[in-house]
């Protein structure tokens, strides 16, 4: 894996479901001779939807990573999901990517997944190009495409290229290639060599003016960039080749535009300008803010500590995701700094256990290949290390313990029950769970203390639907599942203090504890919050700490109805005790029961899962559709036409959306579309609370 690091580009391919990702990133694959043939969403034939789950449904469900070179560029792709249910597996590749490559639909513009998977690369800071696809399609309109970019997404985009017509054949106006505004020229893309020969021609005359004032557009947008180029700009209303590609990729690296091109992956037009815009516009890992971290040396402890992308500096790197395999965990690793060594041992400064690295894998989608070592800035598959090892850990030298921000993923809003058909099978499954919660953080699975059941939850129905076909086909377990229900969560609707109380007699002894509590609705960085006001040197340290935690765990055991509990802040006030054998238990009981005093008393509020919705609909079934979304709780935001379709964007509580794929099918005769994402907690109506009560 030998290569320069300027010469290297980590980036994913994100996108609103069906977009194009997966047939973009077999094209790429294809032109840079990774792959020797095309692979096919439709046929399950791709690269990287090579999990059987994948090839049925045609969609990306799992990240995916592979290599590619283009001229002297090594490019490390992560083809992700655009589906919300697996929206971790896009967090989690941002997290550690450099650029990304963002596909919109030019039929369908930007959609609701479009906006998520941008906002997450705001998140991270992630410089990226856009690649309008689809101008094949009926309906393909580039120019709205584009606006809707900027206007929704808050961004800038830059154009760097125009089509040539839109739609296909028989329409005479068909998209037949595309031009490019840098260098002037037209580019047809031979469909009998799929895609692989292209020619470049003078720009057709009907394009000619509609060129010009794109490009005039590109060099006013860039020209601001440098002053001594702006300054030649006004002169000669023109800037060099060069110039422009300098200007291009430091707008780009910084955040202040997005060049935009576009093209038909389906179709071969298109994609190898692509590619080069990725070698000339985003960053090498030299081009990104080096990591920064928390030093966990005793002498130099939470002081933040920068490591730079070089080979020379002490090695860390972070691990993104977690795959079952069957000699062990594959743990993918982004290395940020240093050299990593098969055989070697690392740190894990969050348990402070050391591990084994006992092979290094350079991964290819479903394959792999071993490797010796890799160095900063490479995506590697590591073997050998323990189940100390979560997602979001981070891996360094012994020498220089630093610890790296981990990932923050979405809490989990539906769950279900889930039993196996043998009770033979039941360690198994607790077993088998526990692997599956290890790869998909948004995945939890948890046993009801009081009826036994084991509970499964995640991000939607999909989500559920593909962890038990997992179980069913991965795992040979055969299993029985009830109907999902919501993740309702719990909060309190004033401040409450009480005092928790514990007295018995034992063998004549008194033995007492009261432990003082405030509970009180708060809005913190995370959903609990505790403090403690106790006076220093009050009761021993062993004592208050056994308190404090003891709270703690009984908060996080959920609230009243047992959901857990959310925007809650509790504060241990004050301690009482009579010295005892066993004056730990004692304390501890009461402090179990200072937390449900003043959950009751706090009067419990219910919280549900509200969904961002967006339903696109043709005219003729908008009324239906809108009085079915009124019935069930929704709240309709807008209405816009998108060409011959309506489009509906609305609030909506999931409780009420179990099953609404089906309806919507049934309302428009299939003709109608959605798409759903977890947005926010909004207050449960009363009736639900109150059956809940009893």
């Amino acid at each position: 894996m030998s290569r320069l690091i300027e010469h290297l580009r980590n980036i994913g391919i994100i996108a609103h479901i069906d977009a194009g990702k997966t047939t973009t990133t077999e094209r790429i694959l294809y032109y840079t001779g990774s792959s020797h043939r095309m692979g096919s969403v439709d046929d399950g034939t791709t690269e990287t939807d090579f999990n059987p789950e994948e090839q049925e449904r045609g969609i990306t469900i799992f990240s995916a990573a592979v290599t590619c070179t283009w001229r002297d560029t090594t490019i490390n792709i992560i083809d992700t999901p655009g589906h919300v249910d697996f929206t971790a597996e896009v967090e989690r590749s941002l997290r550690v990517l450099d650029g990304g490559v963002v596909v919109f639909s030019a039929r369908e513009g930007v959609e609701a997944q479009s906006e998520t998977v941008w906002r997450q690369a705001d998140k991270y800071r992630v410089p990226r190009v856009c690649f309008i696809n689809k101008m094949d399609r009926i309906g393909a309109d580039f120019q709205r495409t584009f606006q809707q970019i900027k206007s929704r997404l808050n961004a800038n985009p830059v154009a760097i290229q125009l089509p040539m017509g839109a739609g296909s054949p028989p329409d005479p106006q068909a998209f037949s290639g595309i031009i490019d505004l840098i260098e002037q020229k037209a580019i047809y893309f031979d469909v009998e060599s799929r895609g692989e020969n292209f020619r470049t021609e003078e720009i057709p005359a009907e394009y000619q003016e509609a060129a010009k004032a794109a490009r005039s557009q590109l060099l006013e947008a860039i020209a601001e960039l440098d002053e001594q180029v702006f300054e030649s700009y006004l002169e000669t209303e023109d800037i060099a080749i060069e110039d422009i590609h300098r200007l291009l990729r430091q707008g780009t690296i910084s955040g202040q535009l997005q060049p935009v091109m576009c093209g038909s992956s389906l179709d071969y037009i298109g994609v190898q300008p692509l590619l080069d815009a990725v070698a000339l516009y985003l960053p090498s890992p030299l081009d990104r803010p080096p990591v920064q971290g928390i030093n966990m040396t005793p002498k130099k402890q939470g002081e933040v500590e920068v490591r730079k992308p070089s080979p020379t500096e002490p090695f860390c790197g972070l691990v993104f995701k977690i795959q079952s395999d069957q000699h062990g965990d594959l743990c993918f690793v982004r290395v940020y700094s240093g050299v990593l060594k098969s055989r070697s041992r690392v740190l894990n400064p969050r348990t402070g256990k050391k591990e084994l690295v006992s092979q290094l894998w350079h991964i290819q989608a479903s394959s792999r290949e071993k490797v010796d070592e890799v160095s900063a800035g490479d995506i590697v598959g590591v073997v050998g290390l323990k189940e100390t090892v979560v997602t979001g850990d981070t891996l360094c030298v012994q020498q220089h313990p630093m610890l790296l921000e981990s990932i923050v993923f979405p809490e989990t809003v539906i769950s279900t029950a889930v039993e196996p058909e043998s009770s033979a099978d039941r360690k198994k499954l607790a077993q088998t769970l526990a692997i599956l919660a290890r790869q998909d953080p948004t995945f939890t699975a948890l046993t009801n203390e009081e009826t036994g059941q084991t509970i499964i939850s995640g991000m939607g129905e999909l989500h559920l639907e593909v962890i038990q076909h997992s179980l069913e086909r991965d795992f040979h377990l055969k299993i029985r599942t009830h109907k999902p229900r919501v993740s309702y969560r719990e909060t309190v609707r004033k401040p409450v203090t009480v005092t928790g109380e514990f007295n018995r007699q034992v063998a004549g002894v008194a033995q007492f504890a009261q432990v003082q509590l405030r509970v009180e609705p708060f809005q913190g960085e995370s959903s609990l919050t505790f403090e403690d006001e106790l006076k220093p040197n009050e009761i021993p340290s062993q004592l208050a700490d056994l308190a404090r935690q003891a709270v703690q765990d009984e908060a996080k055991g959920g609230g009243v109805l047992g959901y857990r509990l959310a925007d809650v802040k509790l504060t241990l006030l004050g301690i009482k005790y009579s010295d005892s054998d066993d004056v730990e238990s004692v304390i501890l009981a009461a402090a179990i029961d200072a937390v449900r005093a003043a959950l009751t008393d706090a009067n419990v509020l219910l919280l549900e899962p509200i969904m961002k919705l967006e339903v696109v609909t043709p005219d003729e079934f908008l009324g239906n559709i809108t009085a079915d979304l009124h019935s069930r709780r929704a709240t309709i935001l807008n209405s816009e036409q998108r060409e011959h379709l309506r489009v509906v964007n609305a609030e909506a509580p999931l409780a009420a959306m179990f099953g609404y794929s089906t309806q919507i099918r049934s309302l428009s005769t299939g003709r109608a579309s959605y798409s759903m994402e977890p947005l926010r907690y909004g207050e449960a109506p009363p009736e639900i609370l109150k059956e809940m009560l009893g």
